[in-house]
């Protein structure tokens, strides 16, 4: 009998307890310096800016680095032996290093210490291995035809979990806190949270064996509603196309990568300097609307779903990704433009269906790999898109830094025209698939 999984407990959970916490380090960070700066008499924005900068230069570098060193041999495990391994490993990594934040608020310990926290997260895995095993436990259950849709609803949970931490954490912060030490509720729940998601993965979560089925030949990867074969004539088709469709698959895998690498590179880009520049004037947002700021983004997941939901009845996952695309820079390019709160949701709301490509690239990789090889892929792809995020974040922070004085949007601009760029690997799949089944009308029932 099957067994039927639910990682979302586990997703949603996680989170919420993501977003409390990463409200809670900006404004510790930002407090911190705000402290020190007071008492080096150096109390000018643009030097808190720049010192709030270089700390997450290097906590970037030092989150996206260390998993390089677990993150394969941890999904590798998860593949061949049980996916809990690969899900549970990281969550402890959470509960540990957000610990050191609350050790941080209370003893007080410099902020640095922050440092050795992502460190030890990044060694247990970190979010590129919780992340790849949760898209293969979410793959490994659903049937091609819906793949797109399943993963897109993990997608949503975590948004719509990420959208209500994003709102309480700024009031959680600023409300309840121990004497004068901010944070200190805010980050304990967190750690309450992450201590549920490990204790639900190692006693409830039932994962699925991994399968070792080859998937169906690739002329059907991006059909809305393709089905495995299940008739002679089907088996027949594969037989004879078997041939021809290898090597496409190849340069579809390649290309879904390149895609991927060049989108991520232009979120990461915009999304690490976005909370610094909603603290400096003329915006110059306090806890309350940071926190609904990283709420308005959660916002994107809701309705990047329900794009999915229509779109994938009529239009190939080509199309979908590059509506998403196209969405992205749109927004992000309003978004350097920003000078008032209204038209900060404005370049957000034009964001609507920025979600969409990444996990529309997952689901269509997932139609060319093996069941059993589905957390290997994955976590490639995510340590792909974590290198990526860790150059990206070090470029676009000192660019941005070099642009503060003259036009603190332009980190902006430059995103929006690299998120254009991604268009390219993606049409070059969706002209190869077109022309290799002689038709360019979009496919439907």
């Amino acid at each position: 009998m099957e067994v039927r999984t639910w990682i979302e407990p586990v997703v949603a959970a996680a989170q919420l307890a993501s977003s409390f916490y990463d409200t809670g380090l900006l404004l510790v960070a930002k407090n911190y310096y705000n402290h020190t700066a007071a008492a080096s008499e150096t109390n000018s924005e643009n030097a808190q800016q720049k010192a709030i900068s270089n700390f997450y230069i290097i906590y970037n570098l030092l989150q996206g680095l260390t998993p390089l060193l677990s993150a394969y041999a941890l999904a590798r495990l998860g593949d061949e032996k049980n996916r809990k391994i690969s899900i549970c490993v990281p969550l402890l990594g959470y509960l540990l290093s957000r610990t050191l934040l609350l050790l941080v608020i209370l003893v007080p310990w410099p902020i640095e210490v922050m440092f050795g926290a992502t460190v030890l997260h990044g060694l247990s895995g970190g979010f590129t291995t919780y992340w790849a095993s949760v898209m293969a436990v979410g793959s490994q259950h659903s049937s091609e035809s819906r793949r797109s849709l399943r993963l897109i609803i993990i997608e949503l949970i975590y948004g719509l979990a990420g959208f209500l931490g994003s709102v309480a954490s700024g009031h959680l912060f600023v409300t309840f806190h121990l004497g004068y030490q901010q944070g200190t509720v805010l980050v304990s729940s967190s750690i309450a949270l992450y201590a549920f998601c490990l204790f639900y993965s190692l006693f409830v979560l039932k994962v699925p064996k991994p399968a070792g089925s080859c998937p169906p030949a690739s002329r059907d990867i991006d059909h809305p509603n393709s089905k495995l074969a299940d008739d002679e004539g089907d088996l027949a088709f594969q037989k004879t196309e078997h041939q021809h469709t290898l090597v496409p698959s190849k340069l579809i895998v390649a290309m879904l990568f390149v895609g991927a690498i060049m989108y991520d590179l232009a979120v990461a880009g915009a999304i690490d300097v976005l909370p610094l520049f909603l603290l400096k004037e003329p915006l110059s947002w306090g806890p309350e609307y940071i926190g609904y700021s990283y709420a308005a983004g959660y916002v994107i997941f809701i309705t990047s779903f329900l794009g999915v939901f229509v779109f994938s009845k009529f239009l190939r996952d080509t199309s979908m990704i590059m509506i998403g695309i196209v969405s992205f820079a749109a927004g992000i390019f309003i978004m350097a433009f920003v000078r008032w709160t209204y038209l900060f949701y404005i370049a957000r709301g034009v964001m609507l269906f920025a979600l969409i490509p990444l996990p529309t690239i997952r689901s269509a990789l997932s139609k060319h790999v093996e069941g059993s090889s589905y957390g290997k892929v994955f976590v490639l792809l995510q340590l792909a898109l974590v290198v990526t995020g860790v150059v990206t974040s070090t470029v676009f922070n000192k660019i941005y830094q070099s642009t503060l004085d003259w036009f603190g949007g332009f980190s902006f601009l430059l995103s929006s025209g690299i998120s254009c760029l991604s268009l390219i690997p993606i049409s070059i799949i969706a002209y190869k698939q077109r022309t290799s089944s002689g038709s360019l009308e979009i496919l439907t029932d």
